[in-house]
């Protein structure tokens, strides 16, 4: 009796099926790409017109690059001022975030104490809510707040403060930071640990010289979460910094709002879209910065 071996019939069709999904799937991304990068560049050219141009083609290119709109932006609607207050506050609001985030973070994913599991699901429900709604309650504790310290700071001083800002700011991206940062210390081996107490290194030299460099795709990852989050806010900046006769400490995305406010008023769209460009450009830059350790996290979920 003879043995025969049986071979699986060739899927002719697979080659042919996988080029055409590919194909297709290259199609969907190049129109999503296009439908975020003409907008963005119509913006560009836009931002360097004169206001006469405005009312021909709008679609036209620009007859030179009239840089007035940016300096009247920039300085006549108060925008330096304002984006040099939404620089600091998302400053100190990375800071603060990644000072407390990073040693929580790995005491829950390396370390077991009692009661760990309880501030583990707290983290877990803080994602679930929403800033926008609770921005209301925050507002009235702070208010009263200032009440208690009306003897010592007559103006206040949890009110219309950048530091204030930037805290509640770290605050509310905290169950975020801390639970993605969690998730990526409990994938660390914990042969890094054994070699470094072995060589007599102390917890906290394994925390900051082994632990934070390996986790610099997540921490690049979530800075870029918390970035865009904290420079694109409107409600709760408008909530905690309300302009005032002698204080005007809002933030870039406040001040565009009253911008776009005026000159569409005025028909002022060239200084309108100076304003956007300059809103985008610290976006595009931090992205820039971050996007290789983004790629090295994409690349290591993938070998996972």
């Amino acid at each position: 009796m003879t043995s025969k071996t049986f071979k699986p019939a060739e899927n002719r069709g697979s080659t042919h099926t996988w080029t055409v999904g590919r194909a297709v799937g290259e199609f969907i991304l190049i129109l999503a790409a296009l439908s975020i990068l003409i907008p963005v560049i119509w913006v560009f050219f836009a931002s360097f017109k004169s206001k006469s141009e405005f009312y021909g083609n709008p679609w036209a290119m620009p007859n030179g690059l009239h840089w007035q709109n940016y300096v009247s932006a920039f300085q006549d609607a108060k925008l330096g001022q304002y984006f040099g207050t939404s620089v600091i506050v998302t400053v100190m609001a990375l800071a603060i975030v990644l000072v407390v985030a990073l040693p929580c973070a790995y005491v829950l994913a390396r370390f077991d104490f009692p009661a760990k599991r309880i501030i583990q699901v707290g983290i877990q429900a803080g994602l679930f809510i929403n800033v926008n709604y609770i921005v209301v309650p925050i507002f009235l504790m702070l208010t009263d707040g200032d009440k208690l310290l009306i003897d010592i700071f007559p103006n206040g001083f949890f009110i219309n403060n950048v530091f204030i800002l930037a805290l509640v700011y770290a605050a509310t991206s905290l169950p975020f930071t801390i639970f993605l940062l969690q998730d990526f210390f409990v994938t660390i081996p914990t042969t890094y640990e054994e070699a470094a107490l072995l060589d007599g290194a102390s917890q906290f030299t394994i925390m900051t010289r082994i632990f934070f460099p390996m986790a610099g795709p997540a921490i690049s990852m979530s800075m870029l979460f918390n970035f865009l989050s904290y420079w694109n806010d409107y409600i709760i900046a408008q909530t905690l910094m309300p302009p005032s006769a002698d204080i005007d400490r809002r933030t870039v995305q406040v001040g565009l709002l009253n911008l776009m406010q005026t000159q569409k008023a005025a028909t002022d769209y060239g200084r309108l879209y100076a304003g956007m460009v300059i809103v985008m450009i610290p976006v595009l830059i931090f992205y820039a910065l971050v996007q290789k350790k983004l790629l090295e996290t994409s690349n290591m979920g993938g070998i996972k």
